[in-house]
């Protein structure tokens, strides 16, 4: 057949064909073959970001629904990206509880936090990494905000994966070369792992022949994720001697005082969008720890954590209400910047979904039930309020069906999530 005239391929058919979720590169018998190829689209992007200490409801909900909403406070910080945002109510976690400990769960949506057994499962970000990290240096990005130990990202071995807290290790990660040495040094841990891998398939391949039905069930899980390891390693080989992206931006300095909550966050956002710029990854999650922290803002004069616990005493609501104010403006500067960062014609906001919200609707009660969560840019239809049953929540995994989908996986289950998220429209 003429290369001219061929009918282009699609990637959709051979993932079903396959009978996999592997996202196939884009080849040119994929592209249209009349007149001059077009380019191919940009690709999209995913920021998970999660504040632990709650959001103070009286000033995050809208009390009117639809696209006709009221902008309480915080969102009146936001208001410039009224109409590139999607306000969630009565939404939450089936079987998440815990309090606090339920912040393990926000990108996973596992059950029952508060149980000496808990065991996590994977996280939203590493499901998209799975299939789509090979195509960047760094599969994933997971980054904090603050000085508690705080990661969102989760293997799915129910492993947390450490956050990166230092903006100056992070910058060197994605812009500085390595020495001759440290390449060297990189190639001989691949290939350590690569030979932990091969004794760990002897090992499973031994087993298959002497186990129980349900064992073997366990042991397919296990072969699964050796196959996603081994595919990492293969793919992280490939990007050692490839030289990373050359930027403007000078090397930030290391982190003075975590209690700059304000400087802090604009540092480490502004990584986050120069990553996402270079392509030097797609998706990112980051956590806002302000447990401990004392932020430097005027009128606060006590560590975060209890004035959590404000029993609707004014002085520490008001305290409360500009530290989480501060955060949220924080993330209208980050959407602000994806606005300005162009790339193919198009704001990287539009390709790039951000989540924004936490794991306690109220930190006073300890509730994990309506939770206060926000979706802006990405590709989606905003601009409103959508409202759920404050007593009876809708279940917030539908949400991430919604963005694995519109990364272009094609997924219907996510933790208790079975279908997209009812009212959130793609573009």
């Amino acid at each position: 057949m003429n290369i001219a005239t061929r009918i282009p391929l699609s990637r959709r058919t051979f993932l079903r064909a396959a009978g996999a979720t592997l996202a196939l590169p884009l080849l040119e018998s994929m592209m249209p073959r009349i007149g001059h190829a077009a380019a191919p689209e940009a690709p999209r992007r995913f920021v998970g970001m999660m504040t632990n200490m709650g959001i103070l409801p009286e000033y995050f909900f809208p009390k009117s629904t639809g696209r006709d909403y009221d902008l309480p406070y915080y969102l009146e910080l936001m208001k410039a990206h009224r109409n590139d945002m999607t306000i969630f109510s009565g939404t939450s976690f089936p079987g998440v509880d815990g309090g606090h400990a339920s912040e393990k769960s926000f990108l996973t949506g596992a059950p029952g936090a508060s149980r000496g057994s808990f065991k996590n499962s994977v996280s939203l970000d590493q499901v998209m990494a799975e299939q789509l990290g090979s195509a960047t240096r760094f599969p994933s990005l997971t980054i904090m905000i603050g000085t508690e130990s705080l990661s969102l990202s989760w293997t799915r071995s129910g492993s947390m994966i450490p956050a990166v807290v230092s903006p100056l290790k992070l910058y060197n990660q994605l812009f500085v070369e390595d020495t001759a040495a440290g390449k060297a040094a990189a190639k001989r841990r691949l290939q350590q792992d690569r030979s932990l891998l091969d004794s760990l398939r002897d090992q499973y391949k031994a087993l298959q022949q002497s186990v129980t039905a349900g064992d073997r069930d366990r042991l397919d899980q296990f072969a699964t994720a050796v196959r996603d390891l081994e595919k990492s390693l293969a793919a992280a080989e490939g990007w050692i001697d490839r030289p990373k992206p050359i930027v403007t931006v000078k090397a930030p300095a290391e982190t003075a005082d975590h209690n700059d909550l304000v400087f802090n966050s604009k540092v480490m956002l502004d990584l986050v969008r120069l990553a996402l710029e270079t392509d030097s990854t797609r998706i990112a999650t980051v956590a806002f720890s302000t447990t401990t922290l004392t932020p430097k803002l005027p009128g606060i004069t006590s560590s975060t954590h209890p004035l959590t616990h404000h029993g609707q005493q004014p002085e520490k609501i008001a305290q409360l209400k500009t530290i989480e104010g501060a955060q949220f403006e924080a993330v209208a500067d980050f959407f602000a910047g994806l606005k300005e960062t162009r790339e193919q014609g198009t704001a990287l906001f539009e390709r790039t979904a951000c989540m924004f919200g936490t794991n306690m609707g109220s930190a006073n009660s300890h509730s994990n039930t309506n939770l206060p969560v926000l979706l802006a840019g990405g590709g989606f239809k905003h601009g409103q309020h959508l409202a759920f049953d404050t007593q009876k929540n809708y279940p917030l995994s539908n949400l991430y069906i919604s963005l694995l989908q519109r990364m272009g996986l094609p997924l219907d289950k996510f933790s208790s999530g079975t279908t997209t998220m009812q009212g959130l429209e793609m573009v």
